[in-house]
């Protein structure tokens, strides 16, 4: 079974970086310490908050890889069955262009936001709470992130774990951090934060196609390699 290329892996987590959700938590916390902190310290803990942002999807997929693989090896079905849910997951994302936020959306949990606007407010006392707040982040907007990365796993699992995959796993995520610097970069520049959520209420509908169309897409080729898997 051939490896999945770079050119997809980075097309893939280039779209995925711009979810709306990962934009979100992050502009909100630039929010915050633009009132509360000088650049200097803005600047420190947004990249301490992207790294471990980094670190726990890394972590995370280098977890999951073998235990998808382990799924295959115990029927070809999970392929599908994890196909299935990424499917769906792109119509998820497809509706919220035509009705966002109307009906069921793949979000974070209203509880968890709550919760993430509670820690933002201690971001200042110590680089440990960006530490801490990008952990639970990465954690709790899964549902709302995670299904490209789900597809991106499953499809690398068809090859194993290989040092291939987790090459590939470091481009994927230092990918699907990019965004977020970028963001970071501007605020600390000059730009106000309130201009760039203005950006992200205004192009999330967008987000959320392309982020749909991807998730078609690699269902759609997880599906194709399964089918050849099966019948080869």
């Amino acid at each position: 079974m051939a490896e999945i290329s770079l050119p997809i892996v980075v097309g893939a987590a280039l779209i995925d970086g711009i979810n709306p959700c990962a934009f979100g938590v992050l502009i909100f916390m630039l929010a915050y310490l633009a009132k509360t902190a000088h650049k200097s310290h803005m600047l420190f803990n947004g990249l301490v908050y992207i790294t471990f942002v980094f670190l726990t999807y890394l972590v995370a997929g280098l977890v999951l890889l073998p235990i998808i693989r382990s799924l295959a090896g115990f029927s070809v079905i999970s392929y599908y069955v994890i196909a299935g849910i990424i499917a769906l997951a792109g119509l998820l994302e497809i509706k919220d262009f035509f009705w966002y936020g109307r009906g069921f959306s793949l979000s974070i949990f209203p509880s968890e936001a709550e919760r993430i606007k509670k820690y933002v407010t201690k971001v200042g006392d110590s680089p440990l709470t960006s530490a801490f707040l990008g952990v639970f982040v990465a954690l709790v907007e899964l549902p709302c992130t995670g299904a490209v990365y789900l597809a991106v796993l499953a499809l690398m699992s068809l090859a194993g774990v290989t040092t291939h995959n987790i090459i590939l796993l470091i481009i994927y995520n230092l990918i699907f951090v990019l965004p977020l610097v970028v963001i970071l970069f501007f605020v600390t520049k000059g730009v106000h934060w309130s201009k760039l959520e203005r950006w992200r209420n205004k192009h999330k509908g967008l987000m959320r196609l392309a982020i749909g169309l991807l998730l078609l897409a690699l269902a759609g080729w997880m599906i194709y390699y399964t089918l050849g898997v099966s019948t080869g």
